[in-house]
């Protein structure tokens, strides 16, 4: 299984011939490279997350794609009217979906408080093949062990610290950083020293994935 990191919180699976993409949203360059893909999983309804462009990208060149996502980002899929797109399934937490050459586990349930006065909304993190955790705006545990997690870098709902703890309490084989695009260059360095300290420390390898940058599972 390969993966690769793009820009921000978008991330691509490879298996047996077919792709997953996880949160293709507006900081993501405009995917094209998007023929073979059997499931795209949306964490949640923010765009930097998902937007109806990149989706409809997506959906064009697999047409017969499915969306895996919270309620109310179906319901804005929908609302989107994305020719093509038929087949959105509200993921629920503790089931797992299989759909073509992946299996997506769901854990979580809410995005993490931004601030008191805006809304907690759904946030559904994911597993993929039982191997790769990324969950979303939030730090719900997965389902454990998984061999590689994706840490969130930057975001107004986060700090750093809590990412660090986030990383040492699920202990995988492997992790990257993810939710960098609002960070300068020192901001971007900074986490992945700190991430890769802590990394260390629980007998893990810390990443430093640019986008595009691969690695096999």
């Amino acid at each position: 299984m390969r993966v690769t990191k793009l820009e921000h919180s978008c991330i691509v699976i490879e298996a047996g011939g077919r792709k997953c993409f996880i949160d293709p949203g507006k900081f993501t360059t405009p995917i094209t490279e998007a023929a073979l893909v059997d499931l795209v999983a949306i964490t949640h309804e923010h765009d930097d997350h998902w937007t109806p462009e990149q989706l409809a990208r997506l959906a064009e060149r697999s047409p017969g794609l499915t969306v895996v996502t919270t309620a109310a980002t179906a319901e804005r899929i929908r609302d989107a009217g994305i020719e093509g797109l038929r087949n959105v399934i509200v993921g629920k937490p503790g089931a797992t979906y299989e759909i073509g050459e992946f299996k997506i586990s769901c854990f979580g349930g809410k995005h993490a408080e931004i601030h008191s006065s805006i809304p907690i909304i759904d946030n559904l993190g994911v597993v993929i093949n039982g191997k790769l955790a990324y969950g979303g705006d939030a730090y719900d545990l997965p389902p454990l062990p998984v061999e590689a997690l994706a840490v969130p870098k930057y975001g107004p709902w986060m700090r750093m610290a809590e990412s660090m703890d986030y990383l040492a309490q699920v202990r995988p084989k492997k992790a990257f950083g993810v939710h960098e695009m609002l960070l300068a260059l020192p901001g971007k360095q900074l986490a992945t020293a700190r991430f890769s300290e802590i990394a260390e420390s629980v007998g893990a390898k810390y990443l430093d994935l640019a986008p595009y940058d691969s690695f096999e599972l």
